[in-house]
């Protein structure tokens, strides 16, 4: 009744005891903007920051769904912790696909034993960075938008156009190399403790030993699957989302409700009207959480077949975490918007942030459209065609 999570597993029980943290100042927090400093002190005394990176490399060897549900149960009363918590993983989606690899190895190994928290400066769209060769280093030049988790970030994901090939690169380098200007100039409607704003690059220096694969290398299907895992952070900040909303509805009802003057009830939960509208939204976020389960074993699997998996199995995987994203999204606009009619006017003042969870579902599900998504579904369900592997599917 509750989407009490599994906290059978100690990093999950971990994560609950954060949340109830993180919720004692979560209103004041999203209206002040900012970064959320103490929180990711806080994520790394706990060592959520490194439980998918393999034991031998100092990570726990957690699955990929364990921090999707982490992530999740944090966007129940924050949904920019539980979005740059996602992102930190997103951003070492590529070395933990190749971590047979030398380079990949290493740079696992070094996240884990530094601690790092990871930021993106890797916006897919944005043709706004630029590098030329200079033997064995490239100078970079100009910014990214959308750069999440960068206000707070030990290292940074990066991407640029090379300025003679146009081929995008990839590399990972720490936050305070010389020459990077974090703006953290994120004016959004929601998230708004997720830095989600510009960096710039002046001069800027990558090594060849800091390049990295990109997150779509079609040379295997394993090295496709980094969309599907930054697409399921998406959706779990969706669910989420949608279960933090109805939960604090919930309370606000039973506590401080009134009933409608001609309902004909004592009390507002008695009302038929109420009982049927929190009972069509719980059974919306419950098939939606199912979905979202559903898909966060999708990837475990994928990701466990390694090299051996096949362009079938990752179709399968996309096609679940298409079909999750499409319904948590839609689930979470309208759960966070019905909330308001189940609670009254006299929740929506400033005072209580019930709006926070409207802000951030309408802002998250702008990154990519539902209706691509829906069609990725679609054209499944009719024809059997899985989608070509892509910087969104």
């Amino acid at each position: 009744m509750t989407f009490d999570p599994d906290t059978s597993n100690p990093w999950i029980a971990k994560a609950v005891e954060l949340r109830d943290i993180f919720a004692r100042d979560a209103v004041e927090r999203d209206q002040l903007g900012g970064r959320p400093v103490e929180q990711i002190r806080l994520l790394k005394e706990s060592g959520l920051l490194t439980i998918v990176i393999p034991k031998e490399l100092g990570g726990a060897g957690e699955p990929y769904s364990t921090a999707l549900k982490i992530g999740r149960e944090f966007a129940k009363v924050d949904g920019s912790i539980g979005h740059i918590y996602g992102y930190h993983f997103s951003a070492l989606i590529a070395a933990r696909l190749n971590s047979d690899e030398p380079r990949s190895a290493d740079l696992l190994r070094r996240s884990a034993a530094g601690d790092w928290f990871w930021g993106n400066t890797g916006n897919s769209f944005s043709k706004t960075l630029f590098g030329r060769k200079d033997g064995e280093w490239t100078i970079v030049n100009g910014f990214k938008p959308f750069a999440s988790g960068s206000h707070v970030a030990d290292y940074l994901s990066t991407s640029w156009e090379d300025e003679v090939s146009g081929e995008r690169k990839f590399a990972a380098i720490p936050a305070d190399r010389d020459g990077i200007t974090i703006l953290d100039d994120w004016d959004g409607i929601g998230q708004t403790q997720t830095g989600s704003g510009k960096v710039a690059y002046k001069d800027v220096r990558i090594h060849d030993s800091e390049l990295v694969r990109g997150w779509v290398d079609a040379s295997l299907p394993i090295r496709t699957l980094g969309p599907l895992q930054q697409q399921s952070v998406l959706l779990n900040v969706f669910v989420g989302t949608a279960q933090g909303a109805l939960l604090a509805a919930r309370d606000y009802t039973l506590n401080s409700s009134r009933p409608w003057m001609y309902s004909g009830v004592e009390r507002h939960i008695d009302d038929p009207w109420i009982k049927r509208q929190y009972g069509e939204l719980w059974v919306k976020t419950r098939a939606a959480t199912v979905l979202a389960d559903r898909a966060a074993a999708a990837i475990d699997h994928a990701i466990a077949r390694g090299k051996a998996l096949t362009e079938q199995e990752r179709g399968e995987a996309a096609v679940a975490v298409a079909a999750a994203n499409v319904l948590a999204g839609n689930v979470a606009l309208e759960v966070t918007t019905e909330i308001f009619e189940v609670m009254g006017a006299r929740s929506a003042v400033r005072k209580y942030g019930f709006d926070r969870f409207w802000r951030n579902a309408r802002i998250h599900t702008l990154h990519n459209p539902a209706e691509y998504k829906t069609r990725t579904v679609g054209t499944w369900y009719l024809t059997g065609a899985y989608p070509e592997p892509g910087v969104f599917r």
